[in-house]
């Protein structure tokens, strides 16, 4: 099983100029190998084969950076092309484009050769680079193994190592207790309501940050740069790194929340029933609650929650998207679909059943999802 961890680290002027140096390397390799493999296809009909070194004679500088960088890079396309040209994932994923200097993400990856990328002290070493000083704040476990490490630089200027482990997984012998079970519904106020009727959060960061964003954003809209076309000014870059670091301060303040929240439920149940929902479609301008949809960013904690109860022997079970749960009376099984309709918060059923939307929701994910997990335990067992 291989499981990363994401460092802060503190490079010296002359390690930042190098990284700069190697994301640059990166960039202008991956489009070098894209616009050969384009041109030999136009010319012969098939992609010609292309390797990093082709390019180190016309382009010295390459070589001042990490070779297996610019490997990383060569393999990176190739899953570009398989990705562009496999069937089952053809219309997710388009023809390879060039990687823009200006827009593009300040990222590569090493590999480990010999303990060329180790965890030294308080410090993590990189080849070429050296020990660079870092925030450890978690440590690997014995018999963990370094396989990689991903060098990044985020908006707000500030750098990342995420250092790649590898290591067996030991036998989890956890009995699960299926009434130790948990149906949980999205909301867009609260980011999800529990079968017993609880809330999960109510913070609205980004609106909470909103007026400070745009005050720096009018401020930054004001610069010499601010146009299409023209010349960034040092005060123009200034401005935009606050704006970044705003931006970065909202999104930490949200992965926060959520780890927490999603660490108290794995911790506390063996089997947590959602809906398969698909976030992005949700966040378009026909639902009208885009904004805080993604702001509460209800995609990234089912991501959390499948694999910290993965990691505890537990299961996140998905109810498919289609499944009724808001217009099924959990009370008779009675369908209503005059629920449909948003603004109807409360089921008033026939059955004298009186019960909120989004809680009798949960309800109904936690029954069906409990269905789904007892019929997937029946077949495991039968194979065996």
């Amino acid at each position: 099983m291989n499981k990363a961890i994401k460092y802060r680290v503190y490079p010296t002027v002359e390690q930042c100029v190098l990284f700069a140096k190697t994301f640059g390397c990166c960039r202008k390799v991956y489009n070098l190998m894209l616009s050969d493999k384009v041109d030999s296809y136009n010319a012969t009909g098939k992609f010609a084969p292309v390797t990093p070194a082709m390019y180190k004679e016309d382009y010295p500088y390459l070589k001042e950076v990490d070779s297996l960088a610019l490997a990383n890079k060569q393999m990176d396309l190739q899953a570009a092309f398989r990705n562009c040209f496999s069937r089952s994932r053809k219309k997710k994923n388009r023809f390879p484009r060039f990687k823009s200097a200006k827009h593009s993400r300040k990222t590569y990856t090493t590999n480990n050769q010999k303990g060329t990328v180790a965890i030294i002290g308080n410090r993590i070493r990189l080849p070429k680079v050296g020990t660079v000083k870092a925030v450890i704040h978690r440590h690997p476990e014995i018999g963990w193994v370094v396989k990689s490490a991903t060098v990044s630089q985020e908006s707000d200027g500030k750098y990342y190592i995420s250092v790649l482990f590898e290591f067996d997984v030991p036998a989890i012998n956890h009995d699960i207790d299926v009434s130790n079970a948990i149906g949980l519904d999205y909301a867009s106020d609260g980011l999800y309501v529990d079968h017993n009727g609880n809330k999960g959060t109510n913070h609205k960061f980004f609106r909470e940050s909103h007026d400070r964003l745009a005050k720096e954003q009018r401020r930054l809209s004001r610069k010499t740069g601010s146009k299409k076309g023209s010349a960034k000014s040092n005060n123009y870059l200034k401005q935009l790194r606050r704006v970044n670091k705003i931006h970065r301060y909202i999104a930490n303040q949200r992965s926060d929340n959520l780890h927490k929240i999603s660490t108290e439920i794995a911790n506390q149940y063996d089997v947590v029933c959602v809906e398969n929902l698909n976030m992005r479609s949700m966040s378009n301008k026909g639902f009208g609650n885009g904004k805080a949809t993604l702001d509460n960013g209800y995609g990234l904690f089912l991501n959390m929650l499948e694999y910290k109860l993965s990691d505890r022997g537990k299961y996140l079970v998905k109810v498919d998207k289609w499944f009724p749960s808001s217009q099924i009376c959990h009370n008779c099984g009675t369908l209503h679909p005059e629920m449909k309709d948003l603004s109807v918060r409360v089921m008033d059923c026939d059955c004298g059943y009186r019960i909120g939307r989004d809680q009798n929701a949960a309800l109904n994910i936690l029954k069906e999802g409990l269905r789904l997990f007892e019929g997937k335990r029946l077949k495991i067992r039968y194979l065996a």
